[in-house]
């Protein structure tokens, strides 16, 4: 790592991740603890990623970027629950000094809250709050948090993102303000050596993130043909990947644009790929329906690249600090493109601005662990 952190303990520290998907599946969550649970190990911290594996093709064990993966197996192989008793069972077989919770949508964070409270094992949880595809799921996130509730009160911290998302969950769970930490994301990218590729993409606008249908990639290859009316020189680099895909390409294909679409992904351990694909668009943009703490257009930020975001959650705090271009999220694909174009024409580029590393974040986290583990030993 590019920052030396101390683990101030004479024994390593025995960490637990616990995460419902880990690499090669791709997503906010699964970058996140890549590159926080790296850069811990570096530090002398021994962690353990345990995740799931819904149809059973993946390794059981394997070492990763001095990282230990521990999968187990998950039902239904289609869905996204995350139906894992595996996790229990490690959990109590295992016996951490400490066990992180990753994310609190599916039924792994109960089983992994429920495995750690009848061990006795100290627990915290980063909500990674985030949308959903279906809208009955995101409709029952308050019941679904009503529920964790007895669970999350006995966490020993409840860590969030952002701002706007510590004044939500302090509502909805009615905690005081002690239960959280605040520890953002990284945003930070390799230098790169030569930038010139710019020059030679013409207008690039890249839509990052998962291909979930509550991502909005469809929002921006919606708007294209519109766009195209006014800048023909425009391709549109779909960055993800994900079950929507079939779905987004027969968009293409329906409004004529397939040949100026491009879906590529990259793998988020490739970062000095993404830094030159990011820096390499004259406009990122993230049409997101919901979005705690969007990496992705932060390390666009971070490369001094314009930003179009939809006015939504984690999103409107990079507009409201001036940051980025933000619009309604139920805007018109006309409308939508006159916000690009306006974009391209007279880009809102942030003077230089301070933003988060991945070695604060795993700093913090480290100082969070140490804090805890002393008060249990």
């Amino acid at each position: 790592m590019a920052r030396q952190i101390n683990a101030a303990s004479s024994l390593p520290l025995r960490i637990l991740m616990v995460t419902p998907r880990y690499l090669p599946e791709m997503g906010g969550v699964e970058n996140h603890v890549y590159q926080v649970a790296g850069r811990l190990a570096q530090a002398g911290v021994q962690v353990t990623v345990l995740t799931t594996d819904r149809e059973g093709n993946l390794p059981a064990c394997e070492l990763m970027n001095s990282v230990r993966i521990k999968r187990v197996r998950a039902w239904p192989a289609q869905g996204d629950y995350y139906f894992a008793p595996g996790i229990y069972k490690y959990i109590q077989q295992s016996r951490p000094d400490l066990v992180h919770i990753q994310s609190y949508h599916t039924l792994v964070a109960p089983l992994a809250m429920l495995a750690a409270r009848r061990a006795k094992l100290p627990y915290l949880l980063t909500f990674h709050g985030g949308g959903h595809s279906f809208k009955l799921r995101n409709a029952v996130r308050g019941t679904q948090l009503a529920l964790l509730r007895p669970l999350l009160t006995h966490a020993e911290r409840l860590v969030t993102l952002a701002h706007f998302e510590e004044a939500y969950y302090t509502d909805k769970l009615h905690l005081s303000a002690e239960c959280f930490a605040l520890i953002p994301n990284g945003a930070d990218l390799p230098k790169l050596v030569d930038n010139s590729g710019q020059k030679n993409n013409g207008t690039l606008i890249a839509s990052v993130g998962r291909l979930e249908r509550y991502k909005g990639h469809q929002r921006i290859i919606a708007a294209l043909p519109a766009i195209l009316k006014e800048k023909p020189d425009v391709r549109l680099w779909v960055a993800g990947k994900g079950p929507y895909e079939s779905t987004l390409r027969s968009l293409a294909i329906k409004l004529g644009v397939e040949d100026r679409v491009q879906f590529r992904t990259i793998p988020p351990e490739d970062r000095a790929e993404m830094a030159r694909g990011l820096a390499s668009a004259s406009l990122v943009v993230l049409l997101s329906e919901y979005e705690t703490h969007p990496i992705a257009i932060l390390e666009a930020l971070a490369l001094g690249r314009p930003a179009l975001v939809a006015d939504t959650s984690g999103l409107s705090e990079l507009c409201e600090q001036g940051l980025a271009r933000a619009i309604p999220l139920d805007s018109t694909p006309d409308q939508v493109a006159a916000a690009v174009i306006e974009q391209l024409r007279r880009p809102l580029i942030p003077k230089k601005i301070d933003l988060p590393s991945w070695d604060d974040c795993a700093e913090r986290l480290l100082n969070l662990y140490n804090e805890i583990s002393q008060v249990h030993h």
